[in-house]
């Protein structure tokens, strides 16, 4: 196995120790913009995962008619339903001035580095201060380095379970409080984040961070029903 094969196990492999991986179950979450690229929209996303939300910072990658990409890793495997609200709560959080159709949420996406058969050229992992020289060729036109690759991987971490799923609390409560005031569409936010079950968790798991816990507990209050409260 080679160095980079060594780090995309490390980071995306759903079943890090090589048994078959259970159903429904994700490693990776890669969110994209696309037709065009633009990575002025997609480095708010990068920037603010690590200044908000105190995680990781996720893998750069160009890939063609695919845009730029963020790869996220999930240290644990994560039911694929909570990834997914993830990234949706991270395009509506950062990328809501973003036609959507623009923007990707892949839990199966395309191998990097690889050929792209469509056009010949090659999608890559790209280091932050060098992702804006590829805003109008998102794309190599050689194989990329193998061990340059692996150098950028080698460099990043995983997200783990706790932070993991106190971001997702801190996104869905956003994602409910910028909802549309109309009853019904508030409901339909909240049910498919669900970010009070999210909320609760985070705030009584010994092993997330007590700042975090605090964000949980103050973001939960306002909706919180008591004893006796129905």
């Amino acid at each position: 196995m080679t160095r980079l094969q060594s780090e995309l196990h490390r980071l995306y492999l759903p079943s890090p120790s090589g048994e078959e991986p259970s159903v429904g179950l994700v490693r990776a979450a890669v969110l994209a913009i696309a037709r065009p690229a633009d990575w002025d929209a997609l480095a708010k996303v990068w920037r603010g995962v690590q200044a908000d939300l105190g995680l990781p910072a996720p893998a750069i990658a160009v890939a063609g008619a695919a845009g730029y990409q963020l790869w996220f890793s999930l240290l644990e495997p994560t039911p694929a339903a909570q990834a997914h609200a993830f990234l949706e709560a991270l395009r509506r959080r950062y990328l809501g001035d973003v036609v959507t159709a623009r923007v990707g949420l892949l839990l199966q996406a395309q191998p990097v580095p690889a050929l792209l058969a469509d056009s010949g050229n090659w999608s890559a992992f790209v280091a932050p201060d060098l992702a804006p020289v590829f805003g109008d060729e998102p794309w190599l036109d050689t194989p990329p380095n193998i061990d340059g690759q692996a150098d950028l991987l080698q460099r990043l971490e995983s997200i783990k379970s706790g932070d993991f799923q106190a971001a997702l609390a801190r996104l869905g409560a956003v994602a409910v409080s910028a909802s549309a005031p109309s009853h019904t569409s508030n409901e339909q936010t909240s049910a498919s984040l669900d970010p009070r079950r999210f909320l609760l968790q985070v705030m009584n798991d010994a092993s997330v961070d007590l700042g975090l816990r605090i964000e949980a507990a103050k973001a939960l209050l306002p909706g919180f029903k008591g004893p006796g409260q129905g």
